[in-house]
């Protein structure tokens, strides 16, 4: 058996493809979408993903601002930053982009944000309306990478409805919100979140129909901790070889033994950047 490979580069040049038609749509009517990113520091890592964003948003048709910020910039500075971004009738969405310098709290500036703008779905506002929200559309943005699976997994036909789901590691950006998302009615996925104090991690995974590794540790996933035929996505990414290289969570092998397998790099990463795309479309067809 060789994996289906859930091509998450291919999907998301689709869904930006579908953006683009609506983008236009919404300038036909006088309204033109707006992403705002804010990046406090020097992150090698946050550069580069922002200036991702803002390549997708030039292929999409979307405006786009961004403001960067030294590393050693106050917390009185990153707020007036948020409210100007909050006033900021050309943004519809925008993201503070993690992580932030040490000394400033995360969780304080996420809460200053204008909710309605929020292109991540991290909000704690949204992250509420996600827990509230069993059933019914959700029209609060959702977090991207959740919602970046959930779409992959739906546009390659993989079955949720009674799936046992897997995932691996419990960080805010990934798999808390994915359980709250493949749980909803219509999805209807059997969620067990694993994380480092989980007792016997491997035969959890072994009863799973759908496995999500997010945690960021290499090859953590074995061949053998895989059910044959399993849909199999890699989320986390670690430097190896001294930094040169990046590896998935997901062991190369798992491909002999699963149906579908997302790859790390070029599955759920770009899957993560169209979502954030659609939110900000989204925000501005409201």
């Amino acid at each position: 058996m060789t994996a289906i490979k859930l091509d998450g580069r291919a999907t998301a040049t689709a869904i930006k493809a579908e953006l683009a038609t609506r983008v236009i749509e919404l300038k036909q009517r006088g309204i033109t979408p707006g992403l705002g990113t804010l990046l406090i520091g020097d992150d090698a890592g946050s550069h580069k993903y922002v200036a991702g964003k803002h390549r997708d948003c030039d292929q999409v048709g979307v405006h786009s601002v961004r403001i960067d910020m030294k590393a050693s910039s106050s917390a009185a500075d990153i707020r007036a930053a948020i409210r100007d971004l909050n006033d900021a009738r050309d943004v519809t969405g925008y993201i503070i982009q993690l992580p932030l310098p040490i000394g400033i709290d995360a969780l304080e500036m996420l809460e200053l944000m204008d909710p309605a703008k929020d292109a991540d779905g991290l909000h704690p506002i949204n992250l509420g309306r996600l827990v509230l929200g069993v059933s019914g559309e959700l029209t609060s943005p959702l977090p991207c990478t959740p919602a970046g699976i959930v779409e992959l997994l739906r546009r390659y036909d993989v079955p949720t409805k009674g799936a046992e789901v897997a995932v691996i590691g419990r960080g805010i950006t990934v798999g808390r919100p994915l359980g709250l998302l493949m749980s909803r009615k219509g999805i209807d996925s059997t969620v067990t979140l694993l994380h480092s104090a989980s007792k016997d991690i491997a035969e959890s995974v072994r009863r799973a129909d759908i496995v999500v590794a997010a945690l960021g540790v290499a090859h953590f996933v074995q061949p053998d901790w895989i059910k044959p035929g399993a849909a199999v996505l890699d989320v986390g990414v670690t430097r190896v070889d001294g930094g040169s290289t990046l590896a998935g969570d997901i062991h190369p092998d798992v491909a002999s033994v699963a149906g579908w397998l997302s790859p790390n790099p070029g599955g759920v990463g770009p899957m993560t950047r169209a979502m954030l795309v659609k939110n900000v479309v989204e925000a501005a067809g409201c």
